[in-house]
């Protein structure tokens, strides 16, 4: 199904261009250095570092979890898309272990539906979710803007000139999957460089769904030069130590991105899957 409603058939997971190609595994996703080719080459451990998760599941199940996870964040697996747990364990070459263990977790994370005696399908999206977690995410990340202009870290602002670099090239080139992910990237960054540990715990804490409606946004026409030009203004206000420009510039950022989804009309105001549908 897609966005506005209508249910269909068992989903075959999409593969991941990323996955299929690097066999290569984080065992400690926390411990990754943080640089812009993590894109090309590790998004698990982006993924895992954005939503504050170990990556220590069963191998099997880690893997499981990590190839739905990127699909739904990238939007190849769609709100109301089914998906069938013994095609999974055929296709990873398990048995439904891992593969329960991995959509459980996936359940906890909100962007899967575990229905008694029915298949799993992804969750819906509503606006209200979206709008509620954008509101929180533009005061959080205010908040961490304020923290560096405070610290002025000298070092951290050079490493975020770098992940800009990464969008400049993402915007020439139209890759908006590459820019989503160098767009995680840089929030993280940031979060790390304002210095407050229980403030990155609560920004991770919004799970895989935040990552969801962020690629969402960013996918949507028009949005990935508007987002570039506000993170070159970010930084520069950084730069100058411009409280009330960084600020302001975070909050425009992050609600210009609601405000498309909202006008795209892709996003419903209340869900609309009846299970008996699926």
């Amino acid at each position: 199904m897609g966005l506005s409603g209508q249910a269909e058939a068992p989903h075959a997971l999409p593969m991941d261009s990323e996955t299929s190609n690097n066999a290569e595994r984080s065992t400690v996703p926390l411990r990754v250095k943080l640089v812009p080719s993590i894109v090309d080459h590790n998004r698990r451990a982006l993924l895992l570092l954005s939503i504050r998760d170990a990556g220590d599941r069963a191998p099997l199940a880690q893997e499981i979890f990590d190839e739905i996870a990127i699909a739904i964040v990238e939007g190849r697996l769609r709100p109301g898309d089914v998906l069938n747990s013994v095609d999974l364990a055929r296709r990873f070459g398990t048995s439904r272990t891992p593969v329960r263990e991995a959509l459980a977790e996936l359940e906890r994370q909100g962007t899967v539906v575990i229905p008694p005696r029915r298949r799993p399908y992804i969750a819906q999206l509503t606006l209200k979710q979206i709008k509620d977690v954008y509101d929180l995410r533009a005061s959080l990340n205010t908040l961490v803007s304020e923290l560096i202009i405070e610290k002025s870290p000298t070092e951290g602002l050079k490493e975020l000139w770098t992940w800009y670099e990464a969008l400049e090239k993402d915007v020439a080139e139209k890759k908006v999957d590459e820019y989503f992910w160098h767009n995680v990237g840089f929030r993280l960054v940031e979060a790390r460089i304002a210095g407050n540990d229980e403030l990155q715990k609560i920004l991770a804490s919004f799970g895989l769904r935040t990552l969801q409606f962020r690629h969402l946004s960013l996918s949507l026409p028009g949005r990935l030069q508007r987002s570039l030009e506000d993170h070159r203004r970010l930084l520069v206000a950084y730069e100058e130590s411009d409280t009330q420009t960084a600020v302001a510039t975070t909050r425009s950022l992050i609600m210009l991105g609601y405000r498309a989804i909202e006008q795209s009309g892709l996003v419903l105001t209340e869900p609309t899957i009846v299970e008996e549908d699926l």
